[in-house]
This record gives structure tokens, sequence and C-alpha cells, in this order.
């Protein structure tokens, strides 16, 4: 996973958490309206998450900690 300072791509993120098998996936999730940022639904796979930031996916709902890596 590369992180760009302290932010990471909507798709990487979700790769991460392994909600998207592929980046393939991540992209038909994000296009496809599935994903949520901050209560907003998302399009922008390139979407650029920060520290806090919270996705919702799937019924569920993650924070953003970029603090671990």
């Amino acid at each position: 996973m590369t992180t760009s300072g302290n932010t990471i791509k909507l798709d990487q993120f979700l790769k991460l958490l392994g909600v998207a098998e592929t980046g393939g996936h991540a992209k038909l999730m994000i296009q496809g309206g599935e994903v949520k940022v901050n209560g907003t639904i998302e399009t922008r796979r390139g979407r650029q998450l920060v520290e806090g930031d919270r996705v919702m996916v799937e019924g569920q709902t993650f924070s953003v900690n970029l603090g671990d890596s």
C-alpha cells in the first residue's frame, strides 16, 4: 500500500480493508455509488482520504486511521 503523506486513495483503502478483492472491483463499487465518504456518495476512486474520514460500504462504517503504518 502506498500513501502520500497523510492520505490514502479510496480504492486503495477498500483493498486494504478486504472489502474489494482487486482495484477493478473497488472501481466498480465506487463508480456504482456503493461507497459513501463522510455520509456522501463518492464516485471518484482517486479521492484522497485523510485521518478521521469515515467510509461506509456494504452497511459497515470504517474510520480512516493512518497512524499505524
